[in-house]
């Protein structure tokens, strides 16, 4: 049973990967009325290797080995949304025992929300907003949504133009609708905690006056 459960948070924290498209707040330009240019812009993919979901409770880490998002970064815009995350897809999850479980993300596309701008190390934080996803393995199953289960959960990180790299590392992730055969390794209400680095598969340089 404790194997079902590691690989549930495990597939758990391929749910946030995609999220691995976040922006949070920084320190040069903040607000909605500032104007925010992605250079080229358009279609992007991305793609984080051993991304990890820490259940804080209970302390349990779960790891997959990669997950790989996509989207369309808007030329220009206020930066709310600056892009969103169309498709989101997690390789591998598995826990320490080597369960594997599947991640379904929910409430596509969710929202990434550019909210400041530091010009001198080339750094854009902000949101991932509209997160939700299901995760089902051999006897553990459970949602992964916001404060309440009906509130999607918003992620922080932040985008490095230098490194194409967007870094996820923190946000409002819980557990809900978790079977009984889980027992307790991972339980209703968890807050969780997911990190991990998506490399651009080309490069995106978001930035802001």
């Amino acid at each position: 049973m404790r194997k079902h459960v590691k690989g549930a948070l495990v597939a758990a924290a391929g749910l946030t990967a995609a999220v691995g498209l976040t922006f949070a707040p920084s320190a040069a330009t903040a607000g909605t009325t500032a104007t925010w240019t992605a250079s080229p812009g358009g279609a992007w993919t991305a793609k984080a290797t051993s991304p990890k979901l820490t259940d804080t409770k209970t302390g349990t880490k779960l790891t997959c080995s990669s997950s790989a998002a996509a989207g369309t970064l808007a030329p220009s815009s206020n930066g709310l949304p600056i892009s969103s995350i169309t498709s989101v897809s997690w390789t591998s999850c598995s826990g320490p025992l080597g369960i594997t479980f599947a991640v379904t993300p929910l409430n596509l596309p969710w929202s990434l929300n550019a909210l400041s701008y530091n010009a001198t190390t080339g750094v854009t934080t902000g949101t991932l907003t509209g997160v939700k996803a299901h995760i089902s393995g051999a006897g553990c199953t459970a949602d992964f949504a916001g404060p309440t289960s009906t509130t999607p959960a918003t992620l922080t990180g932040s985008y490095n133009n230098s490194t194409n790299t967007l870094t996820i590392s923190g946000g409002d992730l819980h557990a809900y609708a978790v079977s009984g055969s889980c027992l307790g390794l991972l339980n209703n209400n968890d807050a969780a905690v997911y990190n991990a680095a998506y490399v651009l598969a080309a490069p995106q340089v978001i930035t802001s006056p």
